[in-house]
């Protein structure tokens, strides 16, 4: 057990701090730092066509990186922009990410206005996206992260420890827990959040979490009209998953009968088990509705 729990916290390492450490030794090549903010991504876009407005979308890009345009601001989450294979497995099956990009990394910052890190593991924020964000750029984070990002030459880097407004829109941070039992202290703290708007439906991002009393409560507090899960059921070996499984997601669904699940965080990392196909089929079993339960594939947008 003790050989496995330091393996573990190996794996943790390389989640955690190849980011920076990469960002650091490269922080000299320029070019690569400044982004090329051009590009028509729209032309590419699947869209879904059972909504009605599109004043506000959900892109995902890959993983938990999305592009979220909500009250008239575009955000960009948890950005990891590396090529495909760029960095080390997380459960010995292959290089990471195993998924491509599906548009430029040029196309992706169009109109990008800030970015929100809901913690520090290589798949949330990752070398290539530290190198190719301004550095004007603002950044909201969870509280303890901001010196981290700061290190990285980020100017504008806001830390969340319970709400930040920006325009029109309150950002409210919510606790998780990045898995259970022995593993949950390697994992270290993550956030979801609540975004809020007069007007506007209420979104609520669960980030790294399992089901748990934190998201649950956070449903019972905010009443949001949309979830947007991670559940491709990420798992070291040995241990329960550390983010949303088929289980979890379909509770969270259940839990929450008027609001809209979107679930992402799938078939872009090798220690995830869940793939979208599994998960509509499951929710199919369930009775759940495509409508109740969004599974976008990378580069689709749903509006709202």
């Amino acid at each position: 057990m003790k050989k496995l729990l330091l393996n573990v916290s190996a794996i943790f390492g390389i989640l955690m701090l190849v980011p920076l450490a990469y960002a650091a030794e490269n922080s000299g090549n320029s070019k690569s730092q400044k982004p090329v903010l051009s590009g028509n991504p729209a032309k590419d876009q699947i869209k879904d066509q059972g909504q009605q407005s599109n004043k506000n979308k959900i892109q995902l890009i890959r993983n938990a990186t999305m592009k979220i345009t909500y009250a008239g601001k575009t955000f960009l989450t948890d950005p990891m922009l590396s090529p495909k294979g760029a960095f080390e497995p997380f459960a010995g099956i292959a290089s990471n990410p195993t998924a491509e990009l599906p548009f430029s990394v040029e196309e992706i910052l169009t109109d990008v206005e800030s970015v929100i890190v809901s913690h520090l593991h290589t798949d949330h924020f990752d070398p290539a996206a530290i190198q190719a964000i301004s550095k004007k750029m603002p950044i909201f984070c969870q509280s303890g992260d901001e010196s981290q990002i700061e290190k990285e030459k980020f100017q504008h880097v806001v830390p969340i420890k319970t709400s930040q407004t920006w325009g029109e829109i309150t950002i409210t941070r919510v606790d998780g827990k990045h898995g259970k039992g022995e593993i949950l202290p390697l994992m270290g703290k993550v956030s979801g959040f609540v975004f809020q708007a007069k007007g506007e439906p209420t979104i609520y991002w669960v980030g790294d979490s399992i089901w748990c009393e934190e998201v649950k409560n956070a449903i019972d507090m905010y009443k949001p009209d949309i979830i947007i899960t991670h559940s491709g059921g990420a798992t070291i070996p040995k241990y329960e998953p550390i983010i949303m499984d088929i289980e979890q997601t379909l509770a969270t669904v259940k839990s929450a009968p008027k609001a809209v699940i979107v679930a992402i965080h799938m078939e872009s990392l090798d220690h995830c088990t869940v793939t979208r196909n599994m998960l509509r089929q499951s929710a199919d079993k369930e009775g759940i509705p495509v409508s109740q339960l969004k599974i976008p594939g990378n580069g689709s947008i749903i509006t709202f």
